[in-house]
């Protein structure tokens, strides 16, 4: 499958594809200098699938997770782009999960106002959600995505044979963010989950499906509103609180598992939320139990959709139909009071 993203002032060539990543060729204009931006547990033998198509590249690795996120790292990077002599027209690749892809794409948008950008996401979460959008970001104080900008890839390459190295738990944990998409905006997806959960991995005849369908319904709701001024918003769909969970437990529990639990958290709906932790226990999510409601209410205060003492939230209703409804941060901080986990 292959589609674009068609946005005002930018594009993204999207390719679904069995094996695409060792034909860069066929996808990527690669007749210029290529930084390749990976981390340290991402297979060799992938890396080096990747370099050997690439006559004039560099790989450069960070450390695995979201200390890569910071500004070390960041400028880290651009003095390498610098000491190689790169130019706008020059690109670079991002070959990774979403940390990786947030990192190079915030790179890429910075670096003499913005250079080439491509992406090679090789983890579910990565795949099914945050290689598309333009969305990048660094980490600061502790916050997620603090430090960010809109920047879109010009292709992104989406390969299921890269995932067969993912550890279960990361597998899994990229696909609460379909399972999201599935309640905001499309009930067949939701239903897959219902009935399939238990038995999705990586050789799953539905896997391709799941991230067709989550890819398609993020094109269809970004196309429509690039900036998040709007219906983007419907996407956040757990995220405020879970963002504030990540932002807790940093490095002890990933973004999806961070998001599958705020999704419970906000979700009013009681059939719903037995579906939503129904589904979650079968992809072996962990539930967050105990939490500084303080702390995470700091994170929620910091969050870039809180203003002055309010708060935009999304709630599902129906399944395949998603609200944005605007709340007092004090009634959000009754709700983590209560835990309804």
């Amino acid at each position: 499958m292959e589609f674009t993203l068609q946005l005002k002032d930018a594009k993204s060539r999207v390719i679904l594809e069995k094996n695409a990543h060792l034909h860069l060729k066929d996808y990527l204009d690669l007749n210029s200098k290529v930084m390749v931006i990976s981390d340290d547990h991402i297979p060799s033998t992938l890396k080096k699938k990747v370099m050997d198509q690439i006559e004039n590249g560099i790989l450069v690795e960070v450390v695995q997770g979201e200390d890569a996120k910071s500004f070390p790292v960041y400028e880290m990077l651009l003095k390498k782009l610098l000491e190689h002599e790169f130019s706008r027209k020059d690109l670079v690749i991002a070959l990774g999960g979403g940390v990786i892809g947030d990192l190079s794409g915030f790179v890429a948008s910075t670096y003499k106002r913005g250079c080439r950008f491509a992406s090679i996401p090789t983890t579910t979460l990565s795949q099914i959600d945050s290689s598309i959008g333009g969305k990048v970001a660094i980490n600061m104080n502790g916050i997620k995505n603090c430090v960010g900008n809109f920047y879109h890839p010009e292709v992104v390459i989406v390969d299921t044979q890269t995932l067969h190295t993912l550890p279960k738990r990361h597998f899994y944990n990229g696909l609460v963010e379909a399972l999201k998409a599935g309640c905001i905006q499309d009930e067949k997806l939701f239903d897959l989950f219902k009935k399939h959960a238990h038995e999705l991995n990586v050789d799953s005849i539905y896997l391709e499906e799941i991230i067709e369908r989550s890819l398609l319904m993020k094109k269809r709701i970004v196309e429509q509103d690039e900036k998040e001024q709007n219906l983007r918003k419907i996407l956040n769909f757990g995220h405020t609180l879970g963002h504030a969970l990540e932002s807790l437990h940093l490095n002890e529990y990933y973004h999806g598992e961070c998001v599958g639990n705020g999704m419970i958290l906000i979700e009013e709906d009681e059939k719903i939320r037995k579906d939503l932790k129904g589904i979650l226990k079968r992809m072996q999510i962990p539930m967050i139990h105990e939490n500084d409601v303080e702390k995470m209410m700091e994170c929620i205060r910091n969050d870039k959709k809180a203003k002055d003492d309010e708060i935009d939230i999304i709630q599902v209703r129906k399944i395949g139909s998603a609200e944005i409804v605007k709340i007092k941060t004090e009634d959000l901080k009754k709700i983590l009071e209560g835990g309804l986990l």
